[in-house]
């Protein structure tokens, strides 16, 4: 059964109506419903376009949160090759909510990091919704050292509403452990693209996000907290949840406008969750454009991350 959003209704309608057609066809009465399906389906994308028209941010907040949307592991699959994983920090334990290891890019070594959120109850509960413990980060720093050591550049793919906060997280230095994963994307040596597939929230995004190429989809949304969480804050009251979302300038568009992403990856019609091999194609070629725009002579990556993000909010 396809999850349809609330904006989404027209649409759903629809192709509820369509699939009921459907069946009375193939349940073998002799209706000719050829043409009525035709005409349906014609609105029904008519309908899709109008929805996805004008998207609110609030809108954009549930797409980028929809369930069927394509994960970190559906890119991994996707995208890349020879995929080895690491697991633990030396230290702890081992995080599932963080994807890391090294795989081949179109050919090329590459260290991947990833932020999980799976895809059913079973794997949402393995990967912990994607919000990731000390652990994972400092797995993370891990494979970016050893990337840095052997100079292979990295690719992190980020999808998450933020840090796990809970009392054990917090015991094992969850603000010490971002911290020293944010130092770690600025300290490489090589180039790192990143790339924000679904929610890029706070500092659990950011800590792998710190990147001389940051893009993200078009439907995806990048902030310093959740629009519920702002409101609790400034409102006290999450049901303004929707005003948070709007003011906070979250969407892909408004921080390409602010210059805090270097670029958008077009989603199919209605989100990428109607379109995964689209998406992810595209994204690939996102990633190695942006590669290929690093690799001038004698670039100091490291000059050019610091350069990028000094820059930020000079001109606003």
């Amino acid at each position: 059964m396809f999850n349809y959003l609330d904006f989404e209704k027209p649409v759903a309608d629809l192709e509820g109506k369509i699939l009921e057609l459907k069946k009375l066809s193939e349940s073998g009465e002799s209706v000719d419903v050829g043409d009525e399906i035709a005409r349906l389906e014609k609105r029904s994308q008519e309908a899709l376009r109008e929805a996805y028209r004008q998207l609110t941010p609030w809108q954009k907040v549930q797409v980028a949160r929809h369930p069927d949307r394509p994960h970190c592991l559906d890119y991994v699959q996707g995208l890349f090759t020879d995929f080895t994983p690491l697991a633990g920090d030396r230290a702890f334990g081992e995080d599932n909510a963080v994807i890391a290891g090294f795989a081949r890019f179109q050919g090329e070594a590459v260290a991947l990091l990833g932020l999980e959120k799976g895809n059913d109850t079973q794997t949402r509960i393995k990967h912990n919704f994607g919000s990731a413990r000390p652990e994972g980060y400092r797995k993370a720093v891990r494979v970016m050292e050893m990337a840095d050591r052997f100079g292979i550049p990295v690719v992190s793919l980020v999808d998450t509403a933020g840090a796990y906060p809970g009392i054990g997280a917090e015991e094992r230095g969850q603000a010490e452990a971002i911290a020293r994963s944010t130092s770690a994307c600025l300290s490489l040596r090589s180039p790192n693209i990143s790339v924000i597939i679904g929610e890029g929230g706070s500092g659990g995004a950011i800590a792998i996000a710190v990147a001389n190429h940051v893009y993200m989809l078009e439907h995806s949304i990048y902030s310093v907290i959740s629009p519920e969480g702002a409101a609790s804050i400034l409102w006290r009251d999450t049901t303004r949840s929707k005003d948070a979302a709007t003011n906070m300038k979250i969407t892909a568009q408004d921080l390409l406008e602010l210059k805090i992403i270097d670029g958008v990856i077009a989603e199919p019609l209605g989100g990428a969750h109607r379109g995964t091999d689209a998406v992810i194609k595209a994204t690939g070629e996102q990633i190695a454009k942006g590669f290929e725009d690093l690799s001038g002579a004698n670039m100091d990556y490291r000059e050019h991350r610091r350069e990028k993000f000094l820059a930020m909010g000079r001109t606003l």
